[in-house]
């Protein structure tokens, strides 16, 4: 008997996911908890193991495609199988197309990318289905370089982390009235390998002061938060990630290094939990090594503030009535105006400003 293997629930709250990258292709053998399927979801990428062994016979939901829990989304084992609860309104069962060919929707995204017209081939596979191998056999030098002949240049799909980011940076947009402070620090003598766990503890210690900033807004309500979970914002390959550092309040300068650190690690490595991606109050970023100026950055919906720090490098500037050089950097604070007033705002940004210059984080 085929095994339809559907999309579990994977906790969380989580409704859907995306078919981020199939680990295994048609007519493939499969042992019994063998990698089988990567999927998306906007916590993280979680790696499934197969629940059968036996033939792939049919892979039905193809890659980049978002699909609810419950969607079958590939047959293991028989001759292939018909499958439930797919949305979209593609089908998602091989299909008979130009009265001749069968193919899945893996299968004719591949044949759409190159160009390739699947009613002019004959299929290897069972029952005459036409495969990926078929596919690409047939994508011929010409045939792939007129696929490529795009007017309007090279077209890419929003996938995996991007079409994440994309979808979140969108809601703050659409969300958040958003006011940017800017001011700079005085980082003379200050330890840059410390820089960020500094700012951590730095905003932390501030926020008690300024609570607003640490808050949600809710419908008619604000939200104040007692916990104090701030999210540091990773570059990666795969577009910006946010893991969380929980009670920064509570760490000292040099904990809070090491937990940046295996933080970042995992987010650039994939290998973060979704408990290290949810739940933060409060969002540190660091362009600095971008050699930027100074950031407009969005809010990290849905929180209320982010803060910034742009380049630091030797400036000339006044102390004393002298003009001396000083390693100066900004320090930027987005905020959702309307939960934090623009005065209180600034007031905050002085703070973190005066616990970063006095070196006592």
């Amino acid at each position: 008997m085929p095994y339809e293997f559907k999309l579990p629930d994977l906790g969380e709250g989580l409704t859907e996911g995306e078919i981020a990258r199939w680990l295994v292709s048609e007519g493939q053998e499969i042992a019994e908890d063998d990698p089988l399927v990567e999927v998306q979801t906007d916590k993280t990428t979680v790696e499934i193991p197969s629940p059968a062994a036996g033939v792939v016979s049919s892979i039905l939901v193809e890659e980049g495609a978002v699909v609810p829990v419950g969607t079958v989304l590939v047959v293991i084992g028989g001759g292939g199988g018909a499958a439930s609860g797919v949305s979209g309104s593609e089908p998602q069962t091989p299909t008979r197309l130009g009265g001749t060919a069968k193919a899945t929707p893996l299968v004719r995204r591949i044949a759409r990318e190159l160009g390739v017209d699947l009613a002019s081939l004959q299929g290897s596979g069972p029952n005459g289905r036409i495969t990926e191998a078929d596919v690409k056999s047939a994508a011929g030098g010409e045939i792939v370089a007129q696929s490529h002949k795009v007017s309007e240049g090279r077209r890419e799909p929003l996938r995996g982390v991007r079409r994440l980011v994309a979808e979140h940076m969108a809601t703050a947009h659409r969300e958040v009235p958003a006011v940017t402070w800017v001011e700079e620090c005085d980082f003379t003598g200050a330890d840059l390998a410390l820089l960020v766990p500094r700012v951590l503890k730095a905003c932390a210690d501030a926020l008690r002061e300024y609570p607003e900033l640490n808050a949600r807004l809710d419908g008619d309500a604000i939200v104040y938060l007692e916990r104090y979970d701030l999210g540091v914002a990773v570059q990666t390959e795969q577009g910006l990630v946010v893991p969380v550092v929980r009670g920064v309040d509570a760490k000292e300068v040099d904990e809070l290094r090491d937990e940046i650190e295996r933080l970042a690690d995992g987010a650039r490595a994939g290998t973060l939990d979704a408990a290290d991606l949810r739940g933060s109050t409060f969002t540190v970023t660091s362009a600095g090594k971008l050699a930027g100026l100074f950031q407009t950055p969005i809010v990290n919906h849905p929180e209320v503030a982010i803060l910034s720090i742009g380049r630091i490098a030797p400036r000339a500037v006044v102390r004393d009535d002298e003009v001396v050089a000083r390693d100066v950097g900004t320090v930027a604070i987005t905020f959702d105006h309307r939960v934090v007033d623009g005065a209180r705002a600034a007031a905050f940004g002085l703070d973190v400003i005066r616990r970063l210059e006095s070196g006592g984080v």
